[in-house]
């Protein structure tokens, strides 16, 4: 199964209609598309990047299939989410999706670096309610792409208590395989630090 379905049917296990949720990496709209789904008229799906050619190829995409109106578009770099993103999702967000690396189709040069995405993550913990859902698929292939991927996993066994349930899931016999990281924040709600 590709990474993608599997964090799709991750997510999709425990996101209810009316939920709030964020793609951090909204790229060509794939999960944004998933999620619009998932969380139904009455949710909100924010959706992130810092490539305009991104999120305009995201929109076409959900305005095709008519979720649009579904979706925040938020232009800007994920490490900067917490600003970016309204005060009342703190703590509201059911669920985060990352995809890291580079815009399928677009600039290879242009791609998410593991000190921005590190910040990321660390605003998400304060932005996910009891029992978030967290999904960061990383894509090792290209440069830069390793050291960030490794810098993730570190950052998710650094948590202890603040993650719960977490899922490594890589496929087998490729070199450089992409890696799908998976975590529920702690059912009751931690005090950051």
């Amino acid at each position: 199964m590709r990474l993608t379905k599997l964090a799709h049917a991750l997510l999709g296990a425990s996101l209810r209609p009316g939920d709030t949720v964020l793609d951090a990496t909204a790229g060509n709209g794939h999960d944004t598309m998933f999620l619009a789904r998932q969380v139904g008229p009455s949710g909100r799906v924010y959706a992130m990047d810092i490539q305009e050619a991104a999120l305009t190829s995201a929109r076409a995409r959900l305005a095709a299939e008519s979720l649009d109106a579904r979706v925040t578009w938020i232009p800007g770099d994920h490490a900067h989410l917490a600003e970016l993103l309204p005060e009342n999702t703190k703590g509201r967000l059911r669920a985060v999706v990352f995809n890291l690396g580079y815009l399928p189709g677009g600039d290879r040069s242009v791609t998410t670096r593991a000190a921005s995405t590190c910040a990321a993550l660390e605003s998400v913990l304060a932005l996910l309610g009891p029992a978030g859902l967290l999904s960061v698929t990383c894509y090792r292939g290209h440069p830069g792409g390793d050291t960030e991927y490794h810098v993730v996993r570190e950052w998710f066994t650094r948590q202890g208590d603040r993650l719960a349930n977490v899922r490594c899931h890589t496929p087998e016999k490729r070199r450089d395989p992409p890696v799908l990281l998976f975590a529920e924040t702690a059912a009751k709600k931690w005090q950051a630090h």
